[in-house]
């Protein structure tokens, strides 16, 4: 046996083959064990498997196996977000239909998962573009709309001409579409938007709950929800006495307003300038800065940019005329689209108006110098005295904030507030593949939801769903044309069709129901199985996904359809996959193959090279097929926890996965050997204290590394150190040293049990090996004794007048007294003492001794 050699290709197909038979991974409604809900984030079946999702969903099932091990019942289902953009986009790319593209994309996708040794309950699988699945998202839909949360309504939208759709503010990134790195546009249309700012606030009050959040992710959310205290002030346009309301952190600069800017999408604009001299000018204007998009003009660099409207807006503290102007600086994002503007001490206005030479005014004096308008060479934005300020002169403006905010209250023209960066969510889109909206428009009745009794409303098939701009399904007659519900009178279908991220944001509930046929989810099992003890997946989903699928909790648990309002208290992010990237000087990247020596291979031109995620653009994507096929889901498995913390981003080298092969078949090796040499004895199960030198080492090295993958599993995801200390268990197993075969037999037992989540398949047939029934699955996870794993031996470092000298092995619990004659004695710490008189020798109890010789 021992000759043998670990065969992947043999032993992998059977082990899976075995957990399918015995149901390993299959739920037990049924059983009394405490349940423990495992899920990770599904995939778009655009494609096939790639090399991030081998990363998540390694952590997330050796996560599951644990947790079968610790005597939980374990849910770990899996199913497919397969709406939205990039199943359609693939398909059009392949000239097939998106229902036949996916199909196919699943298979594969769940072929792979299976060889990569994945424990799924499939028994629960979903797929979001099912009938099955979507007549529930459209059930949810009504449910928010008939309780005011879903509206349509005009806004000024983003719009990627790419794509051909609208986008949500979140998946706009640098003024970018997050999908295809179009530049984004400003458009205003009627669309349909969820009311999430509403729900702003309890969104940051309920980061409280989230103890088991990576504080990165929350400080993101915290960003995008952008919360701001400050005063609300009522302007007044003075040519029409209209209120114009502006949202200010600062106050205190009222009295320094000397311009107004307003966002060229405010829709006040084109109604104040129509019919205008200046109409022409000031919308052509507009039409430049929104052609900018809403997150490059909020870049601090930007050239600033303006037009001044004609018109005058009321300073209602002094009530100063000062003019109106449109500026790409003001966001209808932030506040209310108006800003007041006091270039004396703002950065952003003060650049403004000394291009377009605007007045500049002081109205806050710093301690340190008296400040002049004429000279400034930029704004001063830090804390003094008020000037300037009428009836609040002399005061320090931290002060007058307060103050002055409480004068425009008594006079109704402002108060207190606080303002959201988040904004409504517009869940609406102008392509095919997604969830129709289940809405019907009427000439009579106006907008009227569709019966739930007649959900599903089907997504048509044969629709032409090339983009176009327009709806697609909007060219569909049979899909259009509909009855009123209410007047029975001919009524047109709403042809939008819901964002990808509507399906993803309650798929947690459908696992729990997911072939029930009457209702979302059943109210026991939503109860018994939620929130999700334990979610996986990518830090890069916090301002969309995960703050979504809050929003949508907050919303379900108002409406009593859950009793939870948070999805998980516990999310683990892992890191991204790195690998070095080529780049040509010709500004082409370069595969691996095609760069030799620093130069291109093709073109003979210098290449630069970087560490970067991997990506189809920069031609390092990792195949996880191809280390499967040629070293076994195991050593891939294992490759991917091995480097770094799992939190952490893994840099991928191909270089190094055969080197993590070659020590499974020294694993393998050392195991057989073991168990052929020592049938039949029992691990050892008693106190070390009367064992030998080599044996106490060895179960001493045992558990400490029980403990430490214990931790990995239970506490810090850092399955790399556990991975170093079974390295250096198997180092000292194939040592010289003696041991006896009790020890022996449970050093390889417990081995092969805290490697078992992380490489199943070689550890399933270990344990046969080692005379067990299968599966090792059933046996509970091993208890690491925390006295057993302590050091016998401790190393302490020895200093001569104050620098280290040498270093001492001294035994746990020494007396002082001996720690200083063995530091004394020692050969290196006498080269620097010979000669010398010692006049202290200071002992720190495990850590020190330090010598004072002069």
């Amino acid at each position: 046996m021992t000759k043998q050699t670990y065969d992947f290709s043999q032993i992998e197909p059977r082990w899976q083959k075995y957990w399918q038979e015995i149901g390993l991974f299959t739920a037990d409604e049924a059983s009394s064990k405490p349940d423990f809900y495992i899920l990770s984030m599904y995939p778009y079946p655009s494609g096939v498997l790639h090399i991030g999702h081998m990363f998540v969903y390694t952590i997330s099932d050796a996560l599951s196996r644990y947790y079968i091990m610790r005597g939980y019942n374990v849910l770990c289902p899996m199913g497919w977000d397969s709406f939205g953009l990039p199943a359609e986009n693939a398909a059009i790319r392949a000239g097939i239909h998106p229902a036949d593209s996916i199909r196919v994309n699943i298979q594969k996708m769940r072929e792979q998962m299976w060889k990569a040794g994945f424990g799924f309950d499939w028994t629960r699988e979903v797929a979001t573009s099912h009938p099955g699945y979507y007549r529930w998202t459209q059930w949810l839909f009504l449910q928010f709309y008939k309780a005011g949360h879903a509206v349509r309504k005009k806004a000024a939208v983003n719009w990627c001409p790419s794509c051909s759709t609208v986008l949500a503010n979140e998946q706009v990134m640098a003024g970018e579409c997050e999908r295809c790195g179009s530049q984004v546009e400003q458009r205003d249309l009627v669309q349909w938007f969820f009311t999430m700012s509403r729900d702003a606030q309890r969104l940051l009050d309920n980061h409280k709950k989230l103890t088991g959040w990576p504080e990165k992710v929350l400080k993101m959310q915290e960003y995008w929800i952008g919360r701001s205290e400050g005063a609300r002030i009522d302007f007044t346009i003075g040519e029409t006495g209209e209120t114009l309301p502006v949202f200010t952190t600062r106050p205190d600069t009222l009295f320094g307003v000397t311009f107004m800017s307003i966002a060229p999408e405010h829709p006040l604009v084109e109604k104040l300038v129509q019919g205008t001299a200046r109409e022409k000018s000031v919308m052509q204007a507009v039409a430049e800065m929104r052609r900018q998009g809403t997150a490059e003009r909020e870049r601090v660099e930007i050239e600033k940019l303006g037009i001044d409207t004609g018109f005058h807006v009321v300073n209602p503290a002094n009530g100063e005329r000062v003019p109106l102007w449109v500026t790409n600086f003001a966001l209808m994002t932030y506040g209310t689209g108006a800003v007041m503007s006091v270039p004396a001490h703002d950065q952003r206005d003060y650049e403004f108006a000394k291009k377009y030479r605007l007045p500049i005014r002081v109205v806050i004096q710093p301690a340190d110098r008296e400040l002049k308008a004429e000279s400034m060479t930029e704004a001063y934005e830090g804390a003094g005295v008020q000037v300037n300020s009428g009836p609040f002169d002399g005061i320090p403006n931290g002060e007058a904030m307060a103050k002055i905010t409480e004068f425009l209250a008594s006079r109704g023209r402002g108060d207190r507030t606080v303002s959201y960066r988040l904004r409504d969510w517009l869940l609406s889109r102008q392509r095919y593949w997604g969830a129709p909206i289940p809405i019907i428009h009427c000439s009579k009745c106006g907008e009227v939801p569709v019966p739930e009794k007649d959900l599903p409303v089907l997504l048509p098939r044969e629709v032409d769903f090339r983009p176009t701009g327009e709806s697609p399904l909007a060219s569909c007659r049979e899909f259009v044309e509909t009855t009123c519900p209410r007047c029975s009178g001919p009524a047109r279908r709403e042809t939008d069709t819901m964002d990808t991220f509507v399906d993803s944001s309650w798929y947690f509930l459908r696992y729990l129901s997911p072939r029930d046929e009457r209702r979302l989810v059943d109210p026991a099992k939503a109860a018994r199985w939620m929130p999700v003890k334990q979610y996986v997946g990518g830090k890069e989903h916090a301002t969309m996904h995960l703050i979504y699928a809050r929003y949508f909790f907050h919303i379900m648990n108002d409406l009593g359809l859950v009793a939870v309002d948070e999805p998980t208290y516990n999310l683990f992010c892992q890191g991204v996959v790195c690998k070095e990237a080529h780049y040509c000087a010709k500004d082409k990247w370069l595969r691996d193959d095609q760069v030799e020596d620093g130069r291109c291979r093709v073109c003979g031109e210098p290449a630069t090279s970087e560490m970067s995620k991997v990506s189809k653009t920069k031609l390092n994507i990792v195949d996880p097929d191809e280390f499967v096929n040629r070293f076994g889901a195991d050593t891939v498995r294992f490759y991917m926890l091995s480097d770094s913390p799992a939190e952490s981003d893994q840099v991928w080298n191909d270089a190094a996965v055969p080197g993590i092969n070659r020590f499974l078949h020294r694993l393998w090796l050392t195991v057989g050997e073991i168990a052929e040499a020592h049938t039949g004895v029992k691990p050892f199960e008693g106190k070390p204290a009367g064992l030998s030198a080599d044996d106490r080492e060895l179960h001493r090295m045992v558990h400490k590394t029980v403990l430490r993958m214990t931790d990995a599993f239970e506490k810090d995801r850092h399955f790399n150190t556990g991975i170093a200390l079974v390295h250096e268990l198997v180092g000292l197993m194939r040592s010289d040293r003696k041991f006896s075969p009790p020890v022996l037999v449970e050093a390889a037992e417990m081995l092969v049990r805290i490697l078992s989540p992380i490489i199943p398949h070689i550890a399933e047939e270990m344990w046969t090996l080692l005379g067990h029934p299968p599966s090792v699955f059933h046996v509970s996870w091993p208890q690491g004794d925390a006295d057993a794993a302590a050091d016998e031996v401790l190393e302490v470092a020895v200093q001569v007048n104050g620098k280290v000298r040498g270093r001492i092995a001294v035994p746990v619990g020494a007396e002082n007294a001996a720690v200083e004659r063995q530091a004394l004695a020692d050969p290196k710490v006498k080269e620097w003492t010979t000669g010398k008189t010692v006049r202290k020798v200071i002992v720190v109890p495990g850590r020190l001794v330090n010598i004072v010789a002069t």
